[in-house]
């Protein structure tokens, strides 16, 4: 049995395929995060904006004025819908990476536990040879502490 691991490139390939399938899904997690952050602005802005807008309804508005807060609120629901695709699409690509993350993490697994049965089975050979070794350097004292019957 050869002492080097003859699938050490692959273990190598699937260690920086892991490690960058993880720095995507960081990525993504990410984006995804900045995502729903702008996503949750907009509806902060929308609900105070509405709130403006019902405050001013109290003290009286001009067809003009209330027009034109009808209009900006349908902007900034056009807007809202608009990020929610965002984020939802965002939110496909972070479970698209996550499945990338697992599956490239099975398959350094898979070489790993390989890497570990190698490694394991070259020690034993060695121990086996070292004892061998032990055992007959221990034959060989004996054998020489014995009188000689000449």
């Amino acid at each position: 049995m050869s002492k080097d691991f003859t699938l050490q490139p692959l273990l190598d390939l699937m260690h920086d395929r892991a490690d960058e399938a993880t720095r995507q899904l960081g990525q993504l997690v990410a984006t995804e995060q900045n995502a729903r952050g702008r996503l949750e602005l907009l509806s902060q802005y929308r609900a105070e904006y509405a709130q403006r807008f019902r405050d001013a309804q109290t003290q009286g508005l001009t067809l003009q004025a209330w027009q034109n807060y009808q209009d900006f609120l349908a902007k900034i629901d056009e807007a809202i819908q608009q990020q929610q695709e965002v984020v939802n699409a965002s939110a496909r690509n972070t479970e698209a990476g996550q499945q990338h993350w697992k599956e490239q993490n099975t398959r350094l697994k898979a070489i790993d536990t390989l890497a570990h049965r190698h490694a394991t089975a070259v020690q034993k050979k060695e121990n086996r040879q070292e004892q061998k070794q032990l055992d007959e350097f221990a034959a060989r004292r004996f054998q020489d502490s014995l009188p000689d019957k000449g």
